[in-house]
Formats: C-alpha cells, sequence, structure tokens
C-alpha cells in the first residue's frame, strides 16, 4: 500500500521503468535481466524460497523492502514454536469447520521464517513498518538514476 501511496509520484516513476512483475500485473513467471527487484515479506515457505532465489538470479539490484523482508519480524515470531505447533494450532485448534492440516494448495512452511538476505544476496535495505512512499520514491529514483540511496538519515525499524 505504501508503493501505491506514492500516488502521481507514480506517473513519473513509470516514465523511467516499467513494473513487469507485481500482484499488480498479470505475469505468472518472474522475467529475465530485471534492472531491480523490490522484495517485500519474509522468506517463510517452499514457495517464498524457490521465488526469492529465482528473484536474485534475474535481477541486478534486488532491494529488501520493509522490516519483514529486512529482518523476518512478524512472520518471525513463529520460530520458537516449530512449524507443527503453527499448523496445528492455525488449521486444527482454530477451526471450527472440517479441522485438519492441508496437505494441497497451502504452501509448506520452511523451519524457520528468515529475512531476505539469510537466503540470497541483497543489494539494498529499506526498513520501515511499512517504509513511507517518501522514502520508497526516493530509494527507487535513486536507483533508477544509477545512485545507491542513502537512507540513514530517512528509515528506521518499526517506522
Amino acid at each position: 500500500m505504501s508503493f501505491l501511496d506514492m500516488d502521481e509520484r507514480l506517473i513519473a516513476l513509470f516514465a523511467k521503468a516499467d513494473l513487469v512483475y507485481s500482484p499488480l500485473v498479470d505475469a505468472k513467471i518472474f522475467p529475465e535481466n530485471v534492472d531491480i527487484t523490490l522484495v517485500e515479506g519474509a522468506v517463510s515457505s517452499e514457495e517464498d524460497l524457490h521465488k526469492i532465489q529465482t528473484v536474485r538470479a534475474r535481477t541486478k539490484i534486488l532491494v529488501s523492502l520493509g522490516d519483514c523482508a529486512v529482518t523476518a519480524n512478524v512472520p518471525a515470531m513463529r520460530n520458537p514454536f516449530g512449524t507443527r505447533s503453527v499448523y496445528e494450532r492455525s488449521y486444527c485448534q482454530n477451526v471450527t469447520l472440517d479441522p485438519g492440516v492441508p496437505d494441497q494448495v497451502v504452501p509448506r512452511l520452511l523451519p524457520y521464517a528468515r529475512p531476505v538476505h539469510e537466503v540470497v544476496a541483497v543489494d539494498v535495505y529499506v526498513p520501515g513498518c511499512p517504509p513511507s512512499a517518501e522514502v520508497i520514491f526516493y530509494a527507487v529514483t535513486e536507483l533508477l538514476d544509477g545512485r545507491q540511496p542513502a537512507l540513514g538519515a530517512m528509515t528506521r525499524f518499526g517506522a
């Protein structure tokens, strides 16, 4: 939502870049030779792991966007409990209709939710929960102009 909160600045951004993969577009397969990719969220499932490895292999500059991607934040709160306990709580204890752990459709959880940089190399970190539209716009425009964004004074974890 913070990305969309850039409002009319999106027009300026898209004058410099093409959006080739996102929940906002219909592409189902991550394309080859992407210049910049913003990744949000922790690596929590086998599906996440496969996707981030594909993204990294096909991306020149990978941006870890938001505290969940940078530190694993909220998704990592499950780590002390183990996947079996998480599945039981989610699909058996908190369910009134047809309780049971699914074995199809729902991606299999990894043993631990991990920040992106623990799985693949990350080039730029943009903390925040969520990062503001101003910070995202600044980071992306700096990268598009060939500069490393200086985010130290603009961001902090959890804000």
